[in-house]
């Protein structure tokens, strides 16, 4: 499977090559990898603090320095996949990701770790939508596509809550720097694995162009966007620094879409919004992540600051959840092979809002079994349900040389909508336990009856934008009696462009 082979460089390989499935081992090993350091930093945290000395403000940028140039990044290394190759912007994507893991362990001040992680962040962003991109070329579309999706859907909807779990028990069982360290045997062996089982691929473009100054607008502006989000949880959304970045990064993503539509080699050809199975699954994605991301944010807090659990008994809570996305999965793929991503995709957004609103409900002196395993029970199953139609849609109609293109779109949107999400679940939340110590004198903001109240009021806005996902799921994405219809439509236009 060497990029000399005869075949094609974008048809996908015959069914009768099982290899194939080794190879979706192996790229999946390398996103489940890069999925589970978007949340197993969190719980190493107060460890971190104690041994580089951090201070509480610089603390937050463990996360965010990984979180802006992951973000930033993914739809520029989707579209650099289509244009040098997937496969060779996979292993230099692996290679920066295993290196700069290796680093963030050995890391000895607070400075050289936020580095590093940056560092990290971008080898994620490189990674994530060539690996992607990589599936959809080698898996034609239809049932083994969607089984191979289906495997990738459970990687990433479990991603976050096994990140928790993993890095609890690292972290009590060993130190911080193993939640890092984990990382490098799995890196090397995919650098190994790659080149024997993955074939090189990309995007048969009628130019080799590279829309520089698109690239520029759109990673500049997606990376002010995250920064700004993350910026606004402590120094408020009415700060003026907080409206100066959030107004730059409007001003740079609008010039990207004028850049585009001028562009004779676009980084982002808008035609492939056509696809309306497509735009539905990434609106969705958008939304689901934004409430994902929070979920996982306020019920490690819940947890560990109200319930009192060790980082090693948080981690092991999640267990359920995760365990409940890994097996419904299965069934979430089959029904989308069976009956369409419209169906599905608002039942799953449904459930995702039911795990939501009984969130709502934990009480102060809550109890793991009656108060946390039904909704993680349910919200997993939702989770399940919504991921991997989500996926599939997000790469319905799209043409081999746009798959780089559409597996950094799908990438971004979940990126934008976690980091989106947690910036106003955390200001909601602290809105209102500020309020609620208002109102009762005597007590702090630290306090479990305070915290308890504004978890609860953000799972009531977490549970509205799962609902509003729903909604626009069902009006967005089309029937599959006229996705076929749509992607002809679509692909007449491009042939006459």
């Amino acid at each position: 499977m060497s990029a000399s082979t005869a075949t094609p460089v974008d048809a996908p390989l015959e069914q009768s090559d099982n290899r194939r499935w080794i190879a979706l081992a192996v790229i999946v090993l390398a996103q489940f990898m890069v999925a589970l350091d978007v949340a197993i930093v969190n719980v190493a945290l107060p460890s971190i603090k104690t041994a580089l000395h951090f201070s509480q403000q610089n603390l937050q940028w463990v996360i965010t320095a990984y979180s802006i140039l992951f973000g930033g990044v993914l739809l520029l290394g989707g579209r650099l996949a289509d244009v040098l190759g997937r496969r060779r912007l996979f292993i230099a994507g692996i290679a920066l990701f295993t290196v700069s893991s290796l680093l963030d362990g050995l890391a000895w001040s607070e400075g050289s770790l936020i580095a590093f992680r940056a560092l990290q962040g971008l080898g994620a962003a490189l990674v994530s939508p060539a690996a992607l991109s990589i599936l959809t070329t080698t898996f034609a579309e239809g049932r083994e596509r969607n089984r191979a999706l289906g495997i990738w859907g459970a990687v990433s909807g479990s991603g976050a809550a096994a990140g928790v779990l993993l890095g609890g028990a690292l972290t009590s069982a060993f130190s911080w720097s193993w939640i890092f360290f984990v990382n490098v045997p799995v890196g090397v062996a995919v650098l190994v694995l790659s080149p024997l089982l993955l074939r090189e691929s990309r995007a048969d473009l009628p130019n080799r162009h590279f829309d520089v100054s698109g690239a520029a607008a759109i990673t500049g502006g997606l990376m002010l966007l995250v920064y700004a989000l993350t910026r606004a949880t402590t120094h408020g959304w009415g700060s003026g620094s907080t409206i100066a970045l959030l107004g730059a990064s409007a001003a740079l993503i609008l010039g990207f879409l004028v850049i585009e539509l001028r562009s004779q080699a676009p980084l982002l050809p808008l035609s492939i919004f056509r696809l309306r199975t497509l735009s539905g699954s990434n609106v969705t994605a958008l939304l689901l992540s934004g409430a994902l991301f929070s979920q996982f944010f306020l019920l490690t807090l819940y947890m560990q600051q109200v319930l009192h659990y060790s980082a090693l008994k948080t981690g092991v809570a999640y267990v359920g959840i995760t365990l409940t996305i890994i097996a419904f999965s299965a069934v979430a793929q089959a029904l989308t092979t069976r009956i369409g991503v419209r169906p599905l995709l608002p039942l799953g957004m449904i459930l995702s809002a039911v795990g939501l609103v009984l969130y709502t409900q934990l009480p102060v002196h809550g109890h793991y079994f009656w108060d946390l395993f039904p909704a993680f029970i349910i919200g997993g199953v939702g989770l399940a349900l919504a991921f991997v139609p989500m996926s599939i849609g997000a790469l319905t109609g799209v043409r081999a040389r746009e798959a780089g293109v559409a597996s950094g779109l799908i990438n971004t949107s979940q990126q934008v909508g976690g980091a989106i999400g947690v910036a106003v679940a955390s200001t909601i939340a602290a809105t209102y336990t500020s309020h609620y110590v208002s109102a009762h004198p005597g007590s702090t903001a630290a306090s479990a009856a305070a915290l308890t109240h504004g978890f609860k009021i953000a799972f009531w806005a977490l549970a509205g934008i799962a609902i509003v996902g729903a909604v626009l799921a069902t009006v967005l994405v089309e029937s599959r009696s006229r996705v076929q219809t749509e992607e002809e439509s679509v692909h007449a236009l491009e042939e006459a462009a």
